[in-house]
């Protein structure tokens, strides 16, 4: 009788809605994360695998990690410093003076988030190929400029490239979240400040950014993600194998080294290391931001 009515309980209830979290958070993050961690302390040769202790991470620091590692800081950095504050410019834009084509810009803006990341590495990749016949190559050579390789070319044309696409792809979903975080900020303030005598400028750093922190921290979480995760553009650019590993990321490595080369133990090593890197950032980005060690005033 205990038993029919603990189910018949409101006691129950918060359990029942949490299960489906629960269960798909055990079988999509817990077990994978168990299994990296036990693989990367694994030789798994086809058929047969046996522990070898911590020399998989030993093997991992090498020229292509640090390779890696760089071209992936490199890219989150260059793609936070574009994608948070041209995205809080254009949403401040659309949100106060253009409100009668809001949106019509804000679908405008989103539109390329929703192409597929092949269409839209294949068709920059034909852009911005060699010839200069090209698109990108026709325009400089209007301009006077010689052909620029950029598939093929120096580190910085690849990074460029790169940084292109995810500015292309990603600025309009950071616009409209942007324009969410503003939509929640009163009216009365900026009325109280226009009749302070506080113009356009003022409001923007005194009101506006100081409200929009919390959505500044989740779009920079976002983007701190989404540059160590980066690999299907890179992979489009140059089918895995770019010249002197110019675009070469973490993610590729990680790539390189389980499927192509068929290590899992040195590739689950590198995730997990990649994983630890990333939860720090994010750790030190939350201290920078107030959200972490001290009280948010």
């Amino acid at each position: 009788m205990k038993t029919a009515s603990y189910f018949r309980s409101y006691r129950l209830v918060p359990y029942v809605f949490v299960l489906p979290f629960l269960l798909s958070f055990c079988a999509f993050y817990l077990y994978p994360l168990i299994g990296t961690t036990v693989m990367s302390f694994q030789k798994i040769i086809p058929g047969r695998t046996h522990y070898i202790g911590l020399e998989n991470y030993a093997k991992m620091f090498s020229p292509d990690f640090a390779q890696a590692l760089g071209v992936s800081f490199q890219y989150t950095v260059y793609t936070i410093l574009l994608l948070v504050p041209v995205p809080v410019i254009l949403a401040v834009l659309l949100n106060s003076g253009l409100k009668r084509l809001n949106s019509v810009y804000r679908a405008a803006f989103f539109i390329p988030s929703l192409v597929s990341v092949v269409v839209a590495g294949t068709v920059f990749r034909l852009m911005f190929a060699a010839s200069g016949r090209a698109v990108v190559n026709s325009i400089l050579g209007l301009l006077g400029a010689k052909p620029v390789d950029w598939i093929l070319g120096g580190a910085w044309q690849a990074m460029a490239l790169m940084v292109l696409v995810a500015v292309w792809r990603w600025t309009g979903v950071n616009i409209v979240y942007f324009m969410s975080g503003l939509q929640a900020i009163p009216a009365d303030l900026y009325e109280a400040a226009e009749i302070d005598g506080a113009g356009a400028g003022r409001r923007l750093v005194s009101i506006t950014l100081p409200l929009l922190r919390p959505t500044i921290l989740f779009v920079t979480t976002i983007s701190i993600f989404g540059g160590f995760s980066m690999f299907e553009e890179s992979y489009i650019f140059w089918q895995g194998v770019s010249p002197n590993n110019v675009g070469l990321t973490m993610v590729g490595l990680i790539y390189q080294k389980g499927f192509q080369l068929g290590d899992l133990g040195i590739a689950s090593s590198i995730g997990l290391v990649l994983m630890l890197i990333v939860f720090a950032l994010a750790i030190v980005q939350l201290k920078l931001f107030g959200f972490f060690g001290k009280e948010d005033r």
